[in-house]
């Protein structure tokens, strides 16, 4: 029961075989047994829950039902809501409460989704395992000693263990998409500005993306068109977005036809055979469903992860500034000045990596270095989003691994960041790009789900979520489930 699909809740819902009190007690007390042991959640009130489900029944009785109407939604703990704390999994933010929704929060609350508690992520969302986290690591389903990718853990974590039949993430760098490929679950990053970014806490502001995390190609489009739209209280959300019709492009299903690219640099030594296997097998069966193969290259993708991370710690050498203890968030005790306030305030507050990616980035900005690296990387990007163009010139849309490794156990990479950043080799160049991309669930390697990743032009959503339905529907990944200790 508790690995239904949102359309199916839907339907149920609609048809008044449970009501959304009901189905939220029942998601509560799975969460509740399986939180100690995988720590998916850092706050979830039972209490509020219930409260938001009882007036979803109470509108549906009056008004009928809303896009979402009693659909519990796990948060990620890097959007702000005006209900419970918003502490980007950090110290240095433990126990703030934001005094306003973020936008794509307003948005589900309009469309009647219950928001169901906050998810574990790596702290200020820096980093690719989850480790990082303020609130010690989430663990993966399918094996609890290993790490379920970052730094939206939390949230694919609650949807593959059956804790929540959905949940939001953000990707900066592959962030939704690498932990829903080691969760064995379906996320979706938008193309940049199809999603407000007003009220969630920025990384790398020319980078960061909210979308969904679900079980199934068809959530995600639903879950998508709620999310997506213009704000324009938000600089980066764009006002003429193409439209999408976000349900009907899963509902086709048809391949036949469709040009699909397979970049060479995408399939790289040191990528893990059982992926490579799991990937190979998903083109074959693109090819039977009617699919042309097409090989493409993407030639500057061995600078992508370089340039990142570049980019991505000098955005956020800024946007982190504000956490000095004047305004808001911990503040050390008796400073003797201000400078000593500033300096132990983010001392004390901030992680490890959370200050190497600060002072990463402050070097690259600093007088002497920014013509040498910071805008060197701008160039850079600027290769990698024409590689980009060049390839769909020839071909519809691209399929490439998600993550060249299954789920890594927990500990085996944190005194090796290079090889932890390298964790996101093939996520990244889609951020720098500014494309929408989708990972879904193509097989299993040692025992642990692998995902593939489709990347489509910028505004084209629809051709990602048209092949990835039609894939889902002639596979059964989406049936696979994890065995869990303590299952309600």
């Amino acid at each position: 029961m508790s690995f239904e699909t949102l359309t199916t809740w839907r339907a149920r819902l609609a048809q008044g075989e449970l009501s959304a009190r009901e189905l939220a007690e029942s998601y509560l007390a799975r969460a509740q047994a399986l939180n100690p042991t995988l720590n998916a959640f850092v706050h979830l009130d039972g209490d509020e829950v219930l409260k938001q489900a009882e007036a979803s029944d109470a509108h549906r009785a009056a008004h009928g039902a809303r896009p979402l109407e009693g659909l519990p939604i796990a948060i990620k703990d890097i959007f702000c809501t005006q209900d419970g704390p918003t502490q980007c999994c950090s110290r240095i933010l433990k126990g703030y409460h934001a005094p306003y929704d973020a936008h794509v929060i307003t948005l589900l609350k309009e469309a009647g989704a219950v928001l169901f508690g906050k998810t574990n992520m790596d702290e200020f969302a820096m980093g690719s395992s989850n480790e990082t986290s303020a609130f010690g690591p989430c663990r993966n389903p399918w094996d609890v000693s290993r790490i379920p990718g970052g730094s939206s853990g939390g949230s694919a974590c609650a949807v593959a263990a059956g804790m929540a039949p959905a949940a939001l993430g953000t990707d900066t760098g592959g962030s939704i998409r690498q932990p829903a490929a080691l969760c064995g679950i379906t996320g979706m990053k938008p193309t940049y500005g199809r999603v407000s970014r007003r009220g969630i806490i920025a990384f790398a502001s020319s980078l960061d993306q909210a979308g969904p995390m679900t079980r199934s190609v068809e959530d995600t489009a639903l879950l998508a068109s709620v999310l997506c739209g213009h704000d324009p209280a938000d600089a980066t959300s764009v006002a003429d977005a193409r439209a999408v019709d976000w349900l009907g492009a899963c509902r086709a299903r048809d391949m036949r036809g469709l040009r699909i690219g397979r970049p060479r640099e995408y399939f790289i030594d040191g990528m893990d055979e059982g992926v490579a296997r799991a990937v190979d097998a998903a083109f074959e069966t693109c090819r039977v469903l009617g699919a042309e193969i097409v090989d493409v290259s993407l030639p500057h993708t061995s600078a992508a992860v370089a340039a990142y991370y570049v980019i991505a710690p000098s955005e956020a050498s800024a946007n982190l500034a504000r956490y000095d203890g004047v305004r808001f968030g911990h503040r050390c005790d008796a400073p003797a000045d201000l400078l000593d306030m500033y300096t132990r305030t983010r001392d004390e507050g901030f992680g490890a990596e959370v200050k190497r990616r600060i002072l990463t980035g402050t070097f690259a900005l600093s007088s002497g270095y920014y013509d040498a690296y910071y805008l060197k990387a701008q160039k850079v990007r600027t290769l990698i989003r024409q590689d980009f163009e060049q390839a769909f010139a020839r071909v519809d849309v691209l399929l490439t691994p998600t993550s060249p490794v299954p789920a890594f156990r927990i500990g085996e990479k944190t005194d090796d960041p290079l090889t932890m950043y390298l964790s996101d080799v093939f996520t990244i160049a889609v951020n720098l790009a500014g494309l929408p991309a989708l990972s879904q669930p193509c097989g299993f390697a040692h025992g642990l789900p692998v995902g593939m990743q489709w990347i489509a032009p910028a505004w084209h959503e629809d051709r990602i979520l048209a092949a990835a339905s039609a894939y889902e529907a002639a596979t059964d990944w989406l049936a696979r489930t994890p065995e869990l200790e303590g299952e309600q």
